[in-house]
């Protein structure tokens, strides 16, 4: 154990501006002190305003600054395992942004070469930690809607690239695993797996409809929970109309929210329905990595690991093997 985490982030882009890179410097005992992107002009750009003292162009040699304790790996997907292996050789702590990886394989090679290493494992599922879900999950745990019997989720947007430009790595499976359900589904799939326990038996489609670009578009699901309850889920990308809504259906009441936005939580019981305050974080990843940091200094344990992000990998492959393997 060590008393403080000096972090280095690997792959320093949007990602890392707002809804991570500060939450490193604002958790308690931790702090950045190294960040690296192939771009070096960028990466000391990122420094200079982030107030880093050191940057590279190079993974390796951020990966093997003796200064560095542990590794946030921050790239797109296609990388994210390769950067865990090495990192891991190195005896180094690794926290990986989501999703884990492409695919639930690469995903199994990594937990296996952090248990090989010895070394632990996180993935971003920040919302396992944020304290509008954390309350979703004490309503539920205290009975506010009784005994929870079946999930809705309903995740419609209508995503167009824009004409003539590069794909978005989000949309091209040979980056990302496959599409916006890939970047944004696994986000609402990890959060019920957090809320319900494990998915222990899923089934479900995936199509292109719009053909806008190479990935699914159009994603259908229904789902077993380890607890008893049953889920159904609509991942759209070419609605004309946005939804973004989560609701459980209990016993004695519902429970409704979203999962990308900070509007009020919906409660409705016999008695009506309430609006529950559960803005968001102005970091989003802050009360996570304080989790990380507090698994790393003995003070706590982080609810979001390598083994529990392979779950929602597989349920993804699940739902995406037929697609894959038509568009291949």
């Amino acid at each position: 154990m060590t008393a403080r985490v000096r972090w280095g982030i690997i792959g320093v882009g949007n990602v890392t501006e707002r809804k991570s890179g500060p939450g490193f410097q604002r958790a308690a005992r931790s702090e950045l002190v190294a960040v690296m992107r192939r771009d070096a002009a960028r990466a000391a750009d990122y420094a200079r305003r982030h107030g880093v003292p050191r940057w590279y162009a190079d993974a390796g040699a951020l990966i093997h600054d003796p200064e560095v304790d542990a590794v946030y790996i921050a790239t797109p997907p296609d990388s994210h395992m390769r950067y865990t292996l090495e990192v891991a050789a190195a005896g180094k702590p690794v926290y990986v942004e989501k999703p884990m990886a492409r695919t639930a394989a690469e995903c199994e090679a990594m937990v296996a070469a952090c248990r090989a290493a010895g070394v632990p494992l996180f993935v971003a599922y920040y919302r396992r930690a944020m304290p509008r879900f954390v309350k979703v999950k004490a309503l539920l745990e205290g009975g506010a809607v009784g005994e929870p019997r079946a999930v809705v989720v309903r995740l419609q947007q209508n995503f167009a690239p824009e004409p003539g430009a590069a794909l978005p790595w989000r949309v091209r499976p040979e980056v990302s695993g496959g599409g916006l359900f890939v970047d944004l589904g696994s986000h609402v799939l990890d959060l019920l797996d957090w809320l319900f326990g494990p998915i222990v038996e899923v089934t479900g489609a995936a199509a292109n409809q719009a053909g806008r670009y190479p990935a699914e578009d159009l994603v259908t699901a229904t789902f077993r929970f380890a607890s008893g309850v049953r889920g159904v889920g609509l991942w759209c990308f070419s609605a004309a109309l946005s939804t973004d809504e989560v609701e459980v259906v209990g016993s004695a009441g519902s429970l409704r929210f979203a999962t990308f936005n900070g509007q009020p939580l919906k409660l409705t019981t016999a008695a009506g329905t309430e609006e529950i305050p559960a803005p968001y974080p102005e970091t989003v990843q802050l009360p996570l990595i304080q989790t990380v940091v507090d698994a790393l200094t003995g003070r706590g344990m982080c609810p979001s690991t390598g083994e529990s992000a392979l779950r929602t990998a597989r349920v993804i492959d699940a739902l995406l093997e037929a697609h894959r393997r038509g568009s291949t």
